[in-house]
């Protein structure tokens, strides 16, 4: 259920943003006075990298390599690494990464988990493969940075303490007699390299009601989580956890005052959703580069899934998304959450990626058509499963109010320019749906079969919550 408080009292900022790729500054958002209860930051930053020490922060990330497995060596036989550990840090959700993230990952990979609780094994449970349709555009800063790497989808596997993983490539045909080179030279050609284990531990539930605990001291400031927590503070009071709803006509007053006092002769735009802000689902702000990336408009919507399966409750949510989280950044090199916003299957909508809900905050969601749209992701994995209902209203909702913001229609189309991708080369102008799944801009399986034929029902309620 929702943790809303039901919070009031704005400020009265406003909602432009600058241009792709600039960053926004901590300090001009900043209150002039922050609660004197407020206990400075948790850990020192080192001097080399500006980042907090992995030990001194929340949750963990362990990484361990993965090794070829023992296969008898026949033409044609695929190859197979894997990692067998027991007795291992607790974790509750797993990846695979390797080092080319323009690298695919052919084949299957499975894991077994061993539950902290009971000491029992799971069966085998598949990974999803994502192969490059999540991430930053080429060509992009986040994308060019060097940290950057190929992975899997995330799998929630709940508490554990011991992991199984196997990595097989598709079976490929032995090169011909006196052939030279081909696919099946040595053990692991047609698997990536740099093959590891990620096992993520989300680190303690969010933070307690109150000042924020990682706020500054009145007369002192730090970085990213002052940033954050100042990013919508036109909409809320400072380090608020949750943004309440907003009736229709509020909404519409709320809109007035975001464009400076300038009304919109028919604004279409949809009742405000509550919505869990960062702080709400406790992230830990010092993982994530510095700073805010923006885009000139919000056009489009992409929805996702997880992929990261569907054992999870709506209690555990938080953890999902701060273990999704680190994932990102700690395992896949992302400066941030990949996503603009996450929904769980009770229809609770959290603030993803940081930089204010309001705002045309750029992700990375959808390779080729981060620019100018938002990604909602499910949690969950719904390719066989059919999402909740609460799930696809929420998106709806969202949609009706964050779309509406910019002007859009959640039942029109509107042209995007592909940033480069599978399905359309780098600069072409692309007619799609407002409300699109994934699939509609990657050659992907993502948002999953059964939440892709539910974007029809999104789009007509999103519009009709606007009013249109």
């Amino acid at each position: 259920m929702s943790r809303i408080m039901g919070m009031r009292g704005f400020l009265t900022s406003s909602i432009g943003a600058p241009s792709i790729g600039v960053t926004c500054a901590a300090a001009l958002a900043l209150p002039l006075t922050l609660p004197a209860t407020a206990a400075p930051a948790r850990a020192e930053r080192t001097a080399a990298t500006g980042r907090v020490a992995e030990a001194e922060v929340p949750g963990r990330t362990q990484s361990l390599p993965l090794v070829p497995r023992s296969r008898s060596r026949v033409a044609g036989a695929a190859p197979e690494q894997g990692l067998y550990r027991a007795g291992v840090r607790h974790f509750s959700l797993v990846g695979v990464v390797w080092d080319d993230p323009d690298t695919e990952l052919h084949g299957r990979a499975q894991v077994r988990t061993r539950s902290a609780a009971s000491g029992a094994w799971t069966g085998w449970q598949d990974i999803e493969t994502h192969n490059g349709e999540h991430g930053a555009d080429p060509g992009t800063a986040e994308r060019s940075s060097g940290r950057v790497r190929g992975a899997t989808a995330p799998l929630w596997v709940g508490d554990s303490d011991g992991v199984d993983v196997r990595v097989r490539a598709d079976a490929e045909p032995a090169p011909a007699a006196g052939a030279r080179g081909g696919p099946t030279d040595g053990p692991d050609a047609t698997l990536p390299s740099g093959l590891r284990l990620a096992l993520v531990d989300p680190g303690d539930e969010a933070p307690p009601q109150g000042p924020p605990a990682d706020a500054p001291r009145s007369g002192t400031r730090t970085d990213a989580a002052v940033a954050a927590y100042a990013a919508n503070t036109d909409l809320v009071p400072y380090g608020a956890p949750d943004i309440p709803e907003l009736g229709r006509w509020a909404t519409e007053r709320e809109l007035s005052r975001l464009n400076g006092g300038v009304p919109r002769a028919k604004p279409y735009i949809g009742p405000r959703p509550p919505i869990v802000t960062r702080r709400g689902w406790g992230a830990d702000e010092s993982l994530r580069e510095p700073g805010f990336h923006y885009t000139n408009t919000v056009k489009a919507a992409f929805v996702h899934h997880t992929a990261s399966g569907n054992k999870y409750t709506c209690s555990q949510a938080s953890s999902v998304i701060r273990s999704i989280y680190r994932y990102h950044v700690k395992s896949m090199g992302w400066r941030d959450i990949g996503y603009n916003f996450l929904v769980d299957r009770c229809g609770t909508i959290y603030e993803g990626r940081a930089g204010g809900v309001a705002k045309a905050v750029m992700g990375a969601h959808t390779l080729g058509f981060n620019t100018n749209t938002m990604g909602i992701a499910v949690i969950g994995t719904y390719g066989t499963t059919k999402p909740p209902a609460a799930a696809v209203t929420a998106v709806a909702r969202l949609t009706a109010w964050k779309l509406g913001l910019f002007g859009a229609n959640p039942s029109g189309k509107t042209y995007l320019t592909s940033g480069g991708g599978n399905l359309y080369p780098k600069g072409k102008n692309v007619r799609l749906n407002v409300i699109s799944g994934h699939r509609d801009g990657y050659a992907t399986e993502c948002p999953g079969k059964q939440l892709y034929a539910k974007l029809g029902t999104a789009r007509s309620s999103a519009a009709r919550y606007q009013g249109r």
